[in-house]
């Protein structure tokens, strides 16, 4: 939605953004065996360089640590990639039943009151979830969103509702945003 003086225009938009960054200019912050000499600040200054706002859209933060030679040598992970597909599309069978009689179609596109009824977490995870809020400076957007990735981790378990782990979870997938 744009919305200027004398006009708001809907554009429709659904898609996914996945995007990757290093730690810093020259990409060696987080790695021990290759100094960066302007550490911390030049972290800092690099990832300072992305608005607050633009952050608080990400669901999903993680931090890749650079890949050794021996860990390439391990053997695969002992969940395969058919096993992964096979519980996301049950997890999307899932919210498809969920959502049969609703215009939306994922866990992602839910607000309102409806986010409330499906992803209410149960009374740790909300005292969880609240205590978090405080402490990592959520905005009411990271706060929903929040819920929106539990309600999906509890998908992926095959739980009906959404507990203290989910919540756990959901929260360490978040960026702090108050650095920055």
């Amino acid at each position: 939605m744009i919305a200027r003086a004398n006009a708001h225009v809907r554009f429709p938009a659904r898609f996914q953004l996945v995007a990757a960054m290093n730690p810093c200019r020259c990409g060696h912050l987080s790695d021990p065996s290759q100094s960066c000499g302007r550490a911390p600040k030049c972290g800092v200054d690099y990832q300072a360089r992305l608005s607050g706002p633009l952050l608080d859209r990400i669901d999903i933060a993680v931090e890749v640590a650079n890949v050794s030679a021996q860990d390439l040598a391990l053997p695969p992970p002992a969940e395969g990639t058919a096993q992964v597909a096979a519980r996301v599309a049950a997890a999307r069978a899932i919210q498809r039943a969920r959502y049969e009689n609703e215009i939306i179609r994922t866990n992602a596109e839910i607000e309102g009151e409806l986010l409330d009824r499906v992803a209410a977490p149960d009374e740790r995870g909300a005292a969880l979830l609240t205590a978090a809020a405080d402490s990592m400076k959520l905005t009411a957007r990271g706060y929903h969103r929040t819920l929106r990735v539990a309600r999906t981790i509890a998908d992926l378990e095959g739980a009906d509702n959404v507990r203290r782990p989910h919540i756990a979870e959901a929260l360490s997938y978040r960026r702090r945003i108050a650095a920055h």
